[in-house]
């Protein structure tokens, strides 16, 4: 895995490395997810290691909204709130602020920000006020899945001037077409994020 060196201006965005995504019987299992549990907990380490400050992201669905296919969305029903899906994977280290995400039925793509998929209306997680408030100025993200929540994370955080780093072991693809996770990380770099 690549090393990461981390240092107390520096922030690690773990994003929703949950048991609906993580594990192999998950409603939207992503393949490779349990193999990023472990690279994530590594960079956990090495991030509290070096002073940085760890932020988890995590989907918090309600049990009926637009963004699951049951009710007009594209996605099966996952991470509805307070199920074992919803959980963090239990071999995931969790130590630091947790922001919920999708948690009123939103879109919950980026750990930054979520959007009414039915008025298109976006609203802050939370996520930029944890970070600057411990003077983060460089993210580090890695979790599930690579071409949606960690691709929106990672353009949200350069769109609000953080310096950003995607690490490649630390993700993993849904590919809901073949190559999405490829063409994802192809966008990252082309908008200026680092691939480790």
């Amino acid at each position: 895995m690549t090393e990461v060196v981390f240092g107390p201006e520096d922030g690690l965005i773990v994003v929703d490395v949950q048991n609906d995504f993580a594990d192999p019987s998950g409603s939207l299992s992503v393949e490779g997810g349990e193999a990023v549990v472990a690279a994530v907990d590594r960079l956990i380490d090495a991030a509290r290691a070096g002073g940085a400050t760890v932020a988890y992201t995590q989907d918090w669905h309600p049990p009926d909204t637009p963004h699951f296919e049951k009710d007009g969305g594209v996605w099966p029903v996952h991470c509805v709130r307070d199920t074992w899906g919803a959980d963090f994977h239990p071999a995931l280290t969790v130590d630091g602020e947790i922001v919920r995400k999708g948690t009123h039925g939103e879109d919950g793509y980026s750990g930054f920000t979520m959007r009414d998929p039915v008025t298109g209306d976006e609203a802050w997680t939370g996520l930029a006020e944890v970070l600057r408030a411990h003077d983060v100025t460089s993210v580090v993200v890695a979790g599930l899945a690579t071409d949606y929540c960690v691709k929106a994370t990672a353009l949200d955080a350069l769109r609000l001037g953080f310096a950003v780093t995607v690490v490649r072991d630390g993700v993993a693809a849904v590919d809901v077409q073949p190559g999405d996770g490829d063409r994802a990380l192809a966008e990252l770099k082309a908008a200026g994020v680092t691939l480790a």
